[in-house]
């Protein structure tokens, strides 16, 4: 039987940092044993400006979880987001080592490397080199040539880069916390992970993941990514509009935004008048009577932003030259999936079938976070899983008390060892 291994992820957000910690055993699943989600602080658009902010929300948040699950985690998977991320396709070619033999995994690891070799400003860094299909003496579509005979080795990838400053700031503030960065991972690949089925990305899909501050893109092609970009545009965008549209505070419009969200979930009986009215008071916010028409909340102020999001999208899907090529469609997750009208405008504005993406491949403590939001989160795990990295080691004071070995000391390291032994419990 598999040793149960320990996978951590936090996701740092433009509207929230949520840590969640799971168990791998033998099956595919990932058992959530902690999960912690806090507001954000000092983030703006995916990206920190303010760090002392930002490490105070993420410690926060690993805390939270840590009591949950009644780990300590020193390294942890952390999601990479914001419009400084950007994609190319680059290819590599390498002679097989044994001709007469069969390709070995140095081989992929050689042409791998071989497709690195872009060029790149001393600004950006590479984050993922993804191999896309490979290609042995001329046949292409290859998905693992490990085994196969050939002589000329070449491969196709997928490279998503960042900023520099960005990422080390992102890394600088997880490392806070006292826990290295196993790996960062770009937040649109952690949603897929989650909320992709094998056959979309087969036959070719767009993941759009509506995150706060901004929007992620990643389009699959014949089942690798093909294309990543981010929008500098988010669901607080339609919060804002809602705010100045009806000259109310942020936190008022936030919670009118969230209550026609639900209202479009419930299968209420209610009646088209008190449908169309949405009173105030009645959403417990404190001192405001005012009343207004749900069909110019929708049609007049969401739905605008919303058609502007989404024709975005449409942009870069026609950019991407990736048009016509995924007839699975579209699949929405982040925060802005739960938006109400959402499914309908992007379907006219796409032209495309459009779902609402539920994190899969999950058990343990899933009624909090089986929701479009923590798509990303749950998508570090499973990606966590699926990689061959290193078990986040969870240890106690306590463990470490038991394991010390029982050494007689004298004098002043006698009484330091006595005095870190009364602080174990």
């Amino acid at each position: 039987m598999n040793k149960q291994k320990i996978i951590a992820g936090i996701d740092v957000g433009s509207s929230k940092i949520t840590t969640i910690i799971g168990s791998t055993g033998e099956e595919e699943e990932v058992k959530i044993i902690g999960v912690a989600s806090v507001p954000s602080r000092g983030m703006r658009k995916g990206q920190i400006v303010d760090i002392e902010e930002a490490t105070s929300g993420v410690i926060d948040s690993v805390e939270g979880a840590e009591r949950m699950a009644g780990y300590n985690l020193n390294r942890v998977l952390v999601s990479v987001g914001g419009p400084h991320l950007a994609s190319q396709n680059s290819t590599g070619v390498v002679a097989v080592a044994e001709p007469e033999g069969e390709i070995t995994p140095e081989d992929v690891t050689r042409v791998t490397e071989a497709a690195r070799a872009i060029s790149l400003p001393s600004s950006r860094e590479i984050i993922h080199v993804i191999p896309r299909f490979f290609t042995v003496d001329g046949q292409p579509g290859i998905k693992d040539p490990v085994g196969m005979s050939g002589i000329r080795l070449e491969v196709e990838t997928h490279i998503i880069t960042g900023s520099t400053t960005a990422i080390r700031n992102l890394s600088k503030c997880v490392s806070e916390i006292g826990a290295t960065v196993e790996c960062l991972v770009a937040s649109g690949l952690a949603a897929a992970e989650s909320t992709l089925t094998e056959t979309e990305k087969e036959l070719g899909v767009v993941l759009v993941d509506i995150g706060g501050g901004v929007t992620n893109i990643v389009i699959f092609v014949e089942g690798a990514p093909f294309y990543t970009s981010v929008l500098p545009i988010g669901a607080k965008n339609v919060t804002n509009d809602l705010a100045i549209g009806l000259r109310v505070s942020l936190e008022t419009a936030e919670k009118i935004k969230l209550a026609l969200s639900a209202k479009k979930k419930e299968s209420s009986s209610l009646t088209e008048e008190k449908e169309e009215e949405i009173n105030l008071a009645e959403l417990g916010i404190v001192g405001e009577t005012k009343t207004f028409s749900r069909k110019t909340l929708v049609e007049g102020i969401i739905k605008p932003r919303l058609n502007e999001i989404f024709t975005m999208v449409d942009l870069e899907v026609k950019k991407s030259g990736a048009a016509g090529l995924t007839p699975a469609g579209v699949v929405i997750c982040g925060g802005g999936a739960q938006t109400v009208g959402i499914v309908p405008v992007a379907k006219r504005s796409l032209g495309m079938p459009v779902r609402i993406g539920f994190p899969q491949k999950i058990s343990g403590l899933i009624d909090d976070v089986q929701t479009p939001d923590f798509a990303v989160a749950i998508g570090l795990l499973l990606y966590g899983a699926k990689s061959d990295l290193k078990p986040a080691t969870a240890f106690s004071l306590g463990e470490i008390g038991k394991k010390l070995p029982k050494i007689p000391v004298k004098g002043i390291a006698g009484k330091a060892w006595e005095l870190l032994k009364s602080f174990l419990p």
